[in-house]
Formats: structure tokens, sequence, C-alpha cells
């Protein structure tokens, strides 16, 4: 599902609604031009929820009803989004629990006095809200598929976590020897000798050929054998190896299984993603690839009428800093924190990967390092950049050609930014682009992107 500002004049709703959304039970609020508010418990089933939906449609001759709730996602987004005639409004949790707080300085809450105050901000603060609007199956296909990708990732990426933290107390030698403890080679050598003794008694032959079966270089294989030779047990104590083989071992078979999902999943999103219309446009970004081209795809959707410019994309998506300015306080520009983390991060990563693969976004974040910016600082900056290119690309359905952009350039006499020796190399890109935070941000360093941005 997308987020998206209404087009044209808002729909005259017959009736206003707000759901105080519970695991089992909502409680809700109903207010019809005329009538006095009417309040009710809504049990978490399908067929509460069914019935109740269409006795809205029923008794208002299915008009539109507008239908505020404390949520973007879940269980009761989907079943109430197949409803036509209710038009979703999701408010977030933190701005109905400041609502409340103004209200009810004391700390009280209720849930039925919840929902009223959610229909008060629907029908005050409306004109301030998205309503969610459905994109096409395709979109929101391949939306669903590429978060699904990321939780999994990070599921991994838990799991490996604590297999480090277990070999570094009864075998530390292993993650030298197996880099990536998420790979094939690692799990088959660590389920066939988890301990280092076993290792040491095995044949140098066997396990020179388990290298080669890996494909491992020769080079490699004997820097291993020779390690494995020289090596000494960190710990021998039972109390403390077995149970740590144990969990190794059950967490080993967990990321086989998730390495497999990821598998499964970037099949499906592959497939979704070559039909989709937009798939050229997105291919074509320099650096994008099979992960990034269609988590770029998601983040902008089909429905070229959600976003009315590239400041609100990059507002929405938090690439763009927040400026606070109050009374006799300075002005204060600082990272974005309240945005959708997913979406930030699927820009900043785009930003990263294309510069090695494309020269104005290489120079660009030379420039950016020059004057002293920090790694993911720059790339924020680069990744304002490619937002306002990627928006025009976006509303055009025309795909990224660097030479019409250097051409587009030069005729607003705006010329490139020229190459800038920096002291720090270029970072590694890979795995190291899965990591997005830079908390060490100074305040210049914003405000100079954002004039940058401007410029």
């Amino acid at each position: 599902m997308t987020e998206s500002k209404s087009v044209g004049p808002e729909p005259e709703f017959a009736a206003f609604v707000a759901l105080d959304w519970a695991d089992r039970e909502h409680a809700w609020a109903l207010e019809a031009p005329g009538t006095r508010r009417e309040r009710g418990r809504l049990e978490q089933t399908p067929e509460a929820v069914e019935a109740w939906a269409a006795g809205l449609a029923e008794r208002f001759g299915g008009r539109p009803v507008a239908v505020a709730l404390e949520q973007s996602r879940g269980a009761l987004v989907c079943w109430l989004q197949k409803f036509a005639h209710l038009v979703l409004y999701p408010i977030h949790p933190t701005t109905a629990s400041k609502f409340r707080a103004a209200l009810f300085p004391s700390g009280h809450k209720d849930d039925p006095e919840d929902a009223d105050l959610l229909l008060d901000f629907l029908m005050q603060q409306r004109g301030r809200l998205r309503a969610l609007r459905p994109d096409t199956e395709a979109t929101r296909k391949l939306q669903a598929l590429v978060e699904k990708r990321r939780q999994l990732v990070d599921t991994r990426t838990a799991h490996t976590n604590s297999i480090t933290d277990l070999l570094k107390v009864y075998f530390p030698q292993a993650l030298r020897w197996f880099e990536d403890l998420a790979s094939p080679l690692a799990a088959a050598a660590l389920q066939r000798w988890p301990t280092l003794r076993q290792l040491q008694a095995e044949d140098p032959g066997q396990v020179r050929r388990f290298f080669r079966r890996h494909h491992c270089s020769p080079t490699r294989i004997e820097e291993r054998l020779e390690g494995i030779g020289k090596a000494h047990p960190a710990v021998e104590d039972p109390a403390i190896v077995e149970p740590g083989v144990l969990m190794v071992g059950a967490l080993l078979k967990v990321v086989a299984a998730v390495r497999e999902g990821i598998a499964g999943l970037d099949r499906e999103i592959e497939k979704v993603f070559a039909g989709h219309a937009d798939a050229p446009l997105f291919a074509s970004l320099p650096g994008a690839g099979a992960a990034l081209a269609p988590r770029l795809l998601a983040a902008l959707g089909s429905r070229r009428d959600r976003f009315g410019s590239a400041e609100e994309v990059l507002c929405y998506s938090g690439i763009a800093p927040v400026m606070a300015r109050s009374g006799k306080t300075q002005l204060w520009i600082h990272f974005r924190w309240a945005c959708p983390k997913f979406l930030r991060q699927s820009f900043h990563e785009f930003a990263e990967c294309s510069i090695p693969h494309c020269e104005s976004a290489r120079d660009f974040y030379r420039q950016q390092r020059a004057k002293q910016k920090k790694h993911h600082a720059a790339v924020r900056a680069l990744a304002f950049k490619w937002i306002r290119i990627l928006f025009r690309c976006w509303q055009n359905h025309q795909p990224y050609h660097e030479e019409l952009y250097v051409a587009a350039r030069q005729k607003r006499a705006v010329p490139l930014p020229a190459p800038a020796p920096v002291s720090a190399p270029l970072p590694a890109y890979g795995a190291a682009c899965e990591k997005t935070v830079d908390s060490g941000l100074k305040k210049i360093d914003e405000v100079v992107n954002i004039l940058l941005a401007r410029a």
C-alpha cells in the first residue's frame, strides 16, 4: 500500500469515523452531518469487520466515509482497504499521543476517549493528513517482497552475530578462516568440525579436498591449513564448549533456512520486477542492480500523483534534514528521525552504490569529502541530489541517461562539480552498504547540504 495526497477536491464524506486500534477489540466513534456522535466497539475478526463496513455502506448509500486509524499497516488496514466506500486516513501514534497529552496533561487514557480524539483530529486537521490509496497490484506485491526480504536479511544478521559471539569464546580462529558465517562454506565446516580439536584431528588431505569442493583458492586453502596446524584452543572446558557447539549448530540451521528464504524472495522479486511497466526506468540507474532497483521502484510506486514535488519525496523519505527555529534560539538543522526507515535506507544505499558506477556521482561525492564531510553526510547530500533527478525521470516515465543529465546541466550553465582530491579513499561497497546511520553529523554539514541542494 502507498500513501498519497488527495488529487483534486476532497469527496463529500457522508460520515467521519475513528477507530482506536487494539489487538482483540477496537473502540470506534462516528459522526455524520446533522447527527449526534455515536460510539461503539468492533471485534477484531474478519466477519465482524465485514459486517461493520457493510452496515456503513448500507446506512450511507455507498457514499464515501472517512476513517481515521492509529496505524498505516496491519491486519485491520488490510481488511478495511478492500471496501471502496472507506477512505482511510492513518494517524501516526506519536501524533495521536501528543494530541492526547495536550488535552489531558495528567496522562489520563481511555480507549473510547482516544477514538473521540482521533475523530476530532480527523475532522479538524484532515488537510494535513494523507489518505491511503492502493497502488497497482504489481507495485504493492513488489513493495511487500522487498520489505520481507530486508526483514530476512536482518534476521540472518542477528543470528550470525549470535554465532560470532559464541565462537569468540571457544573457537575464535573460525572467525578468521570463515569470514562470512552465513555462507554455505562456514556452515558446512562448522557442522563437520565444530571445535578446533576436531578440525586438527582431521587428515589435512581431507580438509584440503573439502575446501576445494567449496571452490576456495589454493592460496587461501594453504593459509587456512597452516593456521589450523599452529592454532591453540581458547578453552577446553566441556561446560563451556559443549553448550556452545549445540547452540552454534542450531543457529547454523536457522541461518541456512533464512538463506534459502532470501534466495526464494530474490527469485520472486526478479520475476515481478521484470514484468513491471516501470522496470526499465529503475534498471537504468547506475549502481542500482538487482537488489536496489526493485527497492527504488517500491519506494516511489506507480502512482504519479502520490508526490507533488521532489521536495515532498525528500522530506517523506527522511533524506532532507529538519530545520528548527524558535524565538531567540539559533537556527538548528538536524538529522530527520521520524520517517520510514526502510525508505530512507533505500535511497541512501543507492546513492552510495552509485559512486563507483557514475562519474558525476563520484565527482560530487569527492567534492563533499574534500569539504571535510563525513562519509554518510556526503552520501546523504548525494542522495538528496539523486532524488531530484529520479523524481523528474519518474514523472516523465523516462529512464536515466548520464549524457542527457550532463547536457541539461550544461544547458542551464550549472557546471558539474570538479573532481577534488581527498585524503580518505573511496568507501568499500557491498555488504557495507547495509548500514546507513551516521550519528555524528555536524550541524554545519547539514546547512551546507541544504544550500548545495538548492543551488
